[in-house]
């Protein structure tokens, strides 16, 4: 009894108060300041360091000879774990993993005459370096508008150059519209284009509705079922 109330005395209990504390320092408050103070970047995103919201540019060369990065450009984490103080927001994080934008559809008409109501889509990813991220972050209002307005009039360059009433399959007209529209695309909105896609293609009523009265009178009735098809 003399021991227990010797060690709940003074100097003891001060013993057991700085052991109690010195372990759950070690289990608890380490492991939250780590959580706090590390942001972990994983693999399909990269993230750009950032001050008060904005990129910080580069302004003198890196120290490390293998670390990417000019003078002048945005300052780009690979991933992997970096030391960063998020509550204070000097990083963010850019999503490169791709996405997908629909084109609204559009009437397209060929090299012979025939039109197509041309239902498509284009994916796309922002490009985590340099000059492309600065142009996607602080340049470009919309990314998407901008795009699908570069990537469709592209595309109905593309289509008016076709001959015959069928689309050739998306492989040829996908090679054909990034080839054409690709760069333009990096360098107005700091994106890659990955791939364009038809997802629908129909004779507009237009054409079928001309294309019955162009032909012989004798195919009168075929123009009447035109009309009536329109109605």
């Amino acid at each position: 009894m003399d021991m227990i109330l010797s060690m709940l005395g003074g100097k003891g209990m001060s013993g057991l108060f700085k052991t109690g504390t010195a372990i759950l320092t070690i289990l608890l408050v380490v492991p939250a300041l780590l959580k706090i103070f590390v942001v972990t970047v994983d693999e399909g995103w990269a993230a750009i360091r950032t001050r008060n919201g904005k990129p910080i540019i580069r302004n003198r060369p890196p120290r490390r000879p293998h670390r990417g990065g000019a003078v002048g450009e945005v300052v780009v984490l690979d991933p992997g774990s970096h030391g960063a103080f998020p509550l204070f927001y000097w990083y963010k994080l850019i999503d490169v993993r791709c996405r997908a934008t629909d084109l609204p559809a559009r009437e397209m008409t060929g090299a012979s005459g025939h039109q197509h109501r041309v239902h498509a889509s284009f994916e796309w990813r922002p490009i985590p370096n340099g000059r492309d991220l600065r142009v996607f972050e602080l340049d470009v209002v919309n990314v998407t508008e901008r795009a699908s307005n570069i990537v469709g009039a592209s595309l109905r360059d593309v289509i008016r150059g076709l001959d015959g009433a069928e689309l050739p399959h998306n492989d040829e007209i996908n090679t054909r519209v990034i080839a054409a529209s690709a760069e333009e695309v990096r360098r107005a909105c700091g994106v890659e284009l990955v791939r364009v896609m038809v997802t629908g293609d129909a004779l507009t009523d237009g054409y079928l509705l001309s294309t019955a009265l162009r032909d012989n009178t004798d195919r009168g009735a075929e123009a009447v079922a035109a009309l009536h098809a329109l109605n």
